[in-house]
Formats: structure tokens, C-alpha cells, sequence
């Protein structure tokens, strides 16, 4: 299935889209569309785009895009992660959705992939145009940054690394270019046994020929830290309610725990739905056991 490509604006920013609309052999969905949003450091053309095509192939309209200051979208400097610029992108996705005569604007989703599995819920905790969340190996990004993969971080780790971010305001203001550092180890070789399931298999993910793509290129601007640990994904989740939210985790994900918190924080109707022995990354593109159940749970809330 061949996307449509499509531009539309996020606060100023220009965003780079797919479109990917049904073949006429599937399902009626009743004009229903899903947004898809990708992980921290992703691109449409990976795990957001696969599932955006698997998802339309079932009958629903949906739009995988490039969060601002990734990938063919706009926004400077490249590859900042800012949370609140990374919400304001769906939320402008589900006003693009809108625009289009293919599409109910009373029948729109979302789904979020590791870090816009906290990205989603925030949006739709204040979006009311969301009317169904999904998420898949969901990750709250100020969790992570604040505490670290697990929550073992010392809060003085986190206190260094803020004032490196602050001094890196002023070396830029002086004519210095921002400070790269890698999301995952870059090859395989950079991992050891230490290192945690997630940046291991992040690595073989992105950074071989599983899913590696050239807009993907594994670096965050290092003061983005600044802007993470602020951000808290779903705190207000019950805001969600009533409309739906599904929850969709590897039983051994070492993110689970991120999971475990959003469905405590939502209210109903609401699902955590685990896929036995999978892990974080497994439900990128291993996604026989996920689409099915996504479906079914999309075509239940807005197809209705």
C-alpha cells in the first residue's frame, strides 16, 4: 500500500505526513481514521508506519507523521525532544484529520508507540476530538529522564544533568552548535551484557537492517532533558474517560511498569492487554498479536 504524502502546520512548524486510505476490498470503518505516532528518536517510515498500513488494511484511514524537528518535518534545531511540541502534533494531526472529506471528525483515534504512548494520552486527556486511545510499549519520557530506566537514578544525577542543559543554553547563544548525544547504543557493539533490554534491542532495531532508515539518526540534542523533566505523561489520564483507552505491553518489557501506571491512572473503560514473553521492542514490528486486538478495539469504540 502506497501513502499518500501531506504537509499540514503544528504551531508553526510544518509536519510531513502519510496518509495511507483503505483499499475498497476492506471493511467499511465508517470513515473512522487513526492517528500514529512514533517513539522518541522514530520516523514515520518505521514502527508508526507499519502500523498505520496494517491498520488501514483493515479499513480505517491513518496518518503516520514526523514529530517537529525529526525526520522531512520542519522545526529548529534538529532532533530536539520537547514533550509539549511532541503533543501539540497530534493534537494538529487530529486537525489536519478533520479537514478531510474521507473522514468523520466524530469518529478519530490515536495511537501511540513508546514515548507517544505517553504523548497520546496526555493529548487526549484535553482533546476531546480523541475519541479512542491506544498505545503500544508505552513510555513517559519525564519518568525516564527524571528517575532512568527503572527509577534508580539518583536525583543529584538528574541535577547535573540540568545544569549541563542549562550551560548549553549559553554555548549555543554564544555561536556553538548543540550538544548530540545518542538515543541507543549506535551498533551492536556498543552494547554489553548491562546493558538494559531496551537499548540492546533498540539498537538492533534502529540501527541495523530490521528498521534502520536515513531520517532516523539516533541523535537528541542533549538539553532536551530540560524540557522531559517537566513533562509528566498521565498524571490527569482519568480526564481521558469516558472515552476509551487500550493499553497493549510485553509481559516482559522492562517499560511495563509505564504501562501498569497509565491504566492505574485511567479510568473506565479501560485495558491493559499483555502480550506473553514479548519485550519493548518486540511490539514494533512483531505485530501479529497486537493489530488484531487494536482493531477490534477501535472498530468497538468509534465504529459503532
Amino acid at each position: 500500500m502506497s501513502p499518500r504524502p501531506v504537509k499540514f502546520p503544528s504551531n508553526g512548524i510544518t509536519l510531513a505526513g502519510n496518509l495511507y486510505l483503505p483499499p475498497a476490498s476492506s471493511q467499511n470503518r465508517r470513515k473512522a481514521a487513526i492517528v500514529v505516532s512514533h517513539p522518541f528518536g522514530g520516523v514515520k517510515e518505521q514502527t508508526a508506519g507499519r502500523y498505520a498500513m496494517l491498520l488501514a488494511d483493515r479499513g480505517f484511514i491513518t496518518l503516520a507523521f514526523d514529530a517537529a524537528y525529526q525526520g522531512e518535518s520542519g522545526g529548529e534545531p534538529r532532533y530536539l525532544e520537547d514533550p509539549f511540541q511532541r503533543v501539540e502534533d497530534i493534537k494538529s494531526a487530529v486537525t489536519f484529520l478533520t479537514t478531510l472529506s474521507e473522514v468523520d471528525p466524530e469518529r478519530i483515534g490515536a495511537l501511540g508507540i513508546c514515548a507517544s504512548g505517553g504523548y497520546v494520552p496526555f493529548a487526549a486527556q484535553t482533546d476531546r476530538r480523541i475519541k479512542a486511545v491506544a498505545t503500544v510499549s508505552a513510555a513517559d519520557v519525564g519518568l525516564l529522564f527524571r528517575e532512568g530506566l527503572g527509577g534508580g537514578q539518583s536525583r543529584q544525577v538528574l541535577l547535573q544533568q540540568l545544569e549541563q542543559a542549562s550551560q548549553e543554553r549559553t554555548k549555543e547563544a554564544k555561536g556553538q552548535k548543540p550538544r548530540l548525544e545518542h538515543i541507543v547504543p549506535n551498533t551492536p557493539s556498543d552494547t554489553t551484557k548491562e546493558t538494559p533490554d531496551l537499548y540492546r534491542e533498540g539498537t538492533d532495531y534502529y540501527r541495523t537492517s530490521r528498521a534502520q532508515h536515513p531520517n532516523s539518526v539516533n541523535w537528541y540534542i542533549f538539553r532536551s532533558v530540560e524540557f522531559c523533566t517537566s513533562y509528566t505523561s498521565f498524571a490527569l489520564n482519568d480526564l481521558i474517560s469516558p472515552h476509551p483507552i487500550l493499553i497493549v505491553a510485553g509481559s516482559k518489557a522492562d517499560t511495563l511498569y509505564f504501562s501498569q501506571l497509565s491504566y492505574d491512572k485511567a479510568l473506565e473503560p479501560k485495558e491493559l492487554f499483555l502480550i506473553d514473553g514479548a519485550t519493548h521492542i518486540d511490539l514494533y514490528d512483531k505485530t501479529d498479536p497486537v493489530v488484531p486486538k487494536i482493531t477490534a478495539f477501535l472498530d468497538k469504540y468509534l465504529c459503532a
